[in-house]
C-alpha cells in the first residue's frame, strides 16, 4: 500500500510506501498525476519517503511499477528519496541511469530539505 498526495501549488507528488507495493498503487498514482501532467506539463518533483524498500506484492506489481516509471519519468524533473535505508544511495546512483529526473538522497527527517531542493529550479 502506498499513501500519496499531490501538492498542486508546488507541483510535488509525495509518496509514502507503507507495505508491499501493489498493482493498484500505481493505478492510483497515475489517476492522481496524469490529469495534472496533462493540464500543466510536468511535475517539479516527486518525494519518496520510506524507512526501507517494502518490496512488491507480486510479479504483476513489479511490472506495474516498471511501467509507471517508464510512462512518467520524463514528466518528473527531480526525485528526492527521503530515507536512512541503503535504498537512498542505491536509488540515487542506479536509477539515474534509467530515468531522466535528477535524483537525490536525503536522510530521514529531511523532508523539508528535499522539498526545498525540488522547488529550487535553477
Amino acid at each position: 500500500m502506498v499513501e500519496h498526495s499531490l501538492d498542486a501549488v508546488h507541483s510535488l507528488l509525495y509518496v509514502r510506501p507503507k507495505s508491499s507495493l501493489e498493482q493498484s498503487d500505481f493505478t492510483a498514482l497515475a489517476k492522481t498525476i496524469d490529469p495534472y501532467i496533462a493540464e500543466t506539463g510536468d511535475l517539479a518533483g516527486l518525494i519518496i519517503e520510506v524507512s526501507k524498500f517494502p518490496g512488491w506484492e507480486s510479479i504483476g506489481a513489479m511490472a506495474a511499477h516498471f511501467r509507471f516509471v517508464r510512462d512518467h519519468h520524463k514528466h518528473i524533473n527531480k526525485v528526492g528519496v527521503v530515507t536512512d535505508s541503503a535504498l537512498g544511495k542505491i536509488a540515487e546512483q542506479l536509477a539515474s541511469h534509467f530515468v531522466s529526473a535528477e535524483i537525490r538522497h536525503f536522510s530521514a527527517g529531511e523532508l523539508e530539505a528535499a522539498k526545498q531542493w525540488i522547488m529550487n529550479r535553477s
